[in-house]
C-alpha cells in the first residue's frame, strides 16, 4: 500500500510532463501547418485554420455610470470587550519570581 502512494508523485509529475509537451505540440503545429495553393477557397474548412480567426470578444460595454452617494461605512461607538475566563483549576503552580 505505501509503495503504491510512494509511485502516486511519480505518476502525477509524468502526467504532468505530457500534458505539457502536449500543449507545445498543438501549438507548433498550429504555427506552422500549411495548405496547398486550392484551399484557398470559401469551402476551405480547416478547425485549426478556424482557431487562428476566432478572436476575443473585445467590443466595449456601454455602462452607465451611477451617480449616487452612500455610506461606506456606518459609525459605530467603538466598545472593547475583553474576555478574560477565570481559570480555576491549575495545572501547575505560577512560577516564583
Amino acid at each position: 500500500m505505501l509503495k503504491a502512494w510512494s509511485n502516486r508523485g511519480g505518476f502525477i509529475r509524468a502526467v504532468a510532463v505530457l500534458c505539457i509537451a502536449l500543449v507545445c505540440v498543438i501549438g507548433i503545429a498550429q504555427a506552422t501547418h500549411s495548405h496547398s495553393e486550392n484551399s484557398a477557397t470559401s469551402r476551405h474548412v480547416c478547425s485549426i485554420c478556424a482557431t487562428a480567426h476566432v478572436g476575443l470578444n473585445t467590443a466595449p460595454v456601454a455602462a452607465a455610470p451611477v451617480l449616487v452617494t452612500t455610506a461606506l461605512a456606518i459609525p459605530v461607538a467603538e466598545v472593547l470587550l475583553i474576555f478574560r475566563p477565570a481559570i480555576t483549576q491549575f495545572i501547575r503552580p505560577p512560577p516564583a519570581f
